[in-house]
């Protein structure tokens, strides 16, 4: 038999509303980056968290490329991504087999992202550094957006844990990509049951240290709506990531991607959505995406 979610007994959610419908897009797109990241044996989020809008992405000459394998060491209870125990060893080709996927599809923008990997020495700070100068080696000129884990591991000492944070965030940062991305996801009080493994506190440092040891580079985080959160909440976090520094904000919709997956609690609508831009462009984010399609890496060329 077969294993029972934690979320089994809750009914089905009902249909999805007409605003969160729409065509998956041109299919010539869609296969051709398909058959290049199937033949260089890649990994990108827009395919493995199945983004209804990357065939829009990858028309505009963007993809997210997904490091580290396709197996997460954390636990999310939101994420498509596989959770287990990656192999020992992360591939030494991978960096060099996404520039050749990078240089053949000819893209203009790339987001660089990966799961947690808790169980190497520097937590995947190296996945970054070395795709980033892998791509560069090839296309000089391309811009390269990082969205990154926490790089905190779980370590228990909590000074040895802040010091090896800024260790890992001091190498990603080094390289220079055009903005920094680390997502908090949801609300504080969500944050326990949303992403096991990772903390309010963790997030907020990660970002805020950002921007003090990079100032010239962006930051940018992003919230899942729909887990159940309330207005006052999401105006709540996105003060929070202002006084962190943080600079550029997306909002999107939670959509459920299984029964074995934390239930949608709710569906904003495009109204809300809109409002929220509004109050955020307010507190004084440079950058709004609001939207219930908007993901962390949507119209990200558009800086």
């Amino acid at each position: 038999m077969g294993k029972t979610s934690r979320y089994s007994h809750i009914p089905p959610q009902q249909r999805l509303p007409s605003w969160l419908r729409r065509p998956i897009g041109a299919a010539t797109q869609l296969e051709a980056v398909q058959a290049v990241v199937k033949q260089q044996r890649l990994h990108t989020i827009c395919e493995e968290g199945r983004c209804p809008n990357r065939a829009e992405c990858y028309a505009a000459g963007t993809a997210t490329f997904l490091l580290g394998g396709p197996i997460c060491t954390r636990s999310c209870a939101f994420c498509q991504v596989e959770k287990g125990l990656p192999p020992a060893a992360a591939d030494p080709l991978e960096a060099e087999r996404v520039a050749g996927a990078v240089e053949k599809l000819q893209l203009k923008y790339v987001v660089l992202t990966a799961v947690a990997r808790d169980d190497m020495e520097d937590h995947g700070a190296s996945l970054f550094t070395n795709t980033m100068a892998a791509i560069r080696k090839r296309l000089p000129q391309i811009a390269i957006e990082v969205l990154t884990p926490d790089f905190w591991g779980g370590q228990r000492d909590l000074e040895a844990g802040l010091s090896s944070q800024r260790l890992r965030l001091r190498q990603v940062l080094s390289a220079n990509p055009v903005c920094f991305n680390h997502n908090l996801e949801t609300v504080q009080r969500l944050q326990g049951e949303v992403r096991r493994g990772a903390t309010w506190c963790h997030s907020l440092g990660l970002l805020a240290a950002a921007h003090e040891i990079a100032p010239n580079i962006p930051t940018k985080s992003g919230l899942m709506l729909g887990l159940g959160e309330s207005k006052a909440e999401v105006v709540a976090a996105m003060e929070a990531l202002r006084q962190a520094q943080c600079q550029r904000l997306t909002l999107g919709q939670y959509l459920r991607p299984s029964l074995a997956h934390i239930p949608v609690a709710r569906y904003w609508t495009p109204a809300e959505f809109t409002e929220l831009a509004a109050i955020a462009t307010g507190l004084g984010f440079a950058q709004v995406r609001s939207g219930p399609l908007v993901r962390s890496s949507y119209h990200a060329e558009k800086n």
